[in-house]
C-alpha cells in the first residue's frame, strides 16, 4: 500500500452540518483534498494545538500525550486507513522500546494527536479519490505553523460574534480573553487573540 502524506489546510465551521466543523487535509505536493466532518470538542483540540495555546489544565489529548511520553511511547504516524459510508477510520502507529503497534482511532482524535506529536498523517490513493468524488467544502485561509516547524495553511471562518469583538477596545479584548480562558472556551479565545493580533499589527 503506497501511503500519501497529508497536511492540514483548513479548519472551519461545516457548511454541511450545523454545530459541526470540517478539517480539510490536503495532499502534500498535490491538489486533492480530504474534508472530514468533526465535532466541536475535537475541532477545539486541534485548534488549540495549531495555535500553540497552553490550556490551564491539560485537555484529553494533552493528557494522552503526557501519558505516552511518561511511558516512553512515541506516535510515529497517523494513517487514515478506510472510508465506509462517509465515515473515515484511522490508526495510530505507536512505538516503544519493545514493540510497534497500530491502534484504532477516530480520525478526529488521530489528527489531534498528530498535531501534538508533530508526526505525519497518511492515507491512500483510493481514499483520496473517493473523497474527491464525494465533493469538498470550500475554504480559504492563512498560513499557520505546526509543531515540528512545518508551515501549513489552516483556514478558519470568521467566527460568530466577530462584529462584537470589533467593537471592543484592546483593554476590553484582553479582559475578555482572560475570562474565556478561565471558562476553557479555547475556540473563542483563539478568535479574540486573532483580533488582538490584527489590531496590534496595524
Amino acid at each position: 500500500m503506497e501511503k500519501i502524506e497529508l497536511e492540514i489546510v483548513a479548519l472551519s465551521h461545516s457548511m454541511a452540518q450545523t454545530h459541526s466543523y470540517v478539517v480539510v487535509l490536503g495532499e502534500v505536493n498535490g491538489l486533492r483534498r480530504l474534508p472530514i466532518i468533526i465535532g466541536g470538542a475535537e475541532a477545539q483540540a486541534i485548534a488549540v494545538a495549531l495555535e500553540d495555546m497552553k490550556p490551564a489544565r491539560p485537555l484529553t489529548h494533552d493528557l494522552t500525550k503526557n501519558m505516552m511520553n511518561a511511558f516512553e511511547i512515541d506516535l510515529l504516524e497517523v494513517i487514515i486507513s478506510d472510508l465506509q459510508e462517509g465515515v473515515f477510520f484511522a490508526k495510530l502507529v505507536c512505538s516503544s522500546q519493545h514493540d510497534t503497534v497500530e491502534i484504532d482511532s477516530r480520525t478526529s482524535d488521530a489528527i489531534a494527536m498528530a498535531v501534538r506529536f508533530g508526526c505525519p498523517i497518511y492515507t491512500t490513493d483510493a481514499i483520496l479519490d473517493s473523497a474527491v468524488n464525494n465533493g469538498d467544502e470550500p475554504a480559504a485561509g492563512t498560513k499557520k505553523k505546526l509543531p515540528g516547524g512545518k508551515t501549513k495553511e489552516p483556514v478558519k471562518e470568521k467566527p460568530a460574534g466577530s462584529a462584537e469583538l470589533g467593537a471592543m477596545s484592546i483593554a476590553e479584548l484582553e479582559n475578555h480573553l482572560n475570562e474565556v480562558l478561565e471558562q476553557e472556551d479555547y475556540m473563542r479565545a483563539i478568535a479574540i487573540r486573532d483580533e488582538l493580533k490584527r489590531r496590534k499589527g496595524n
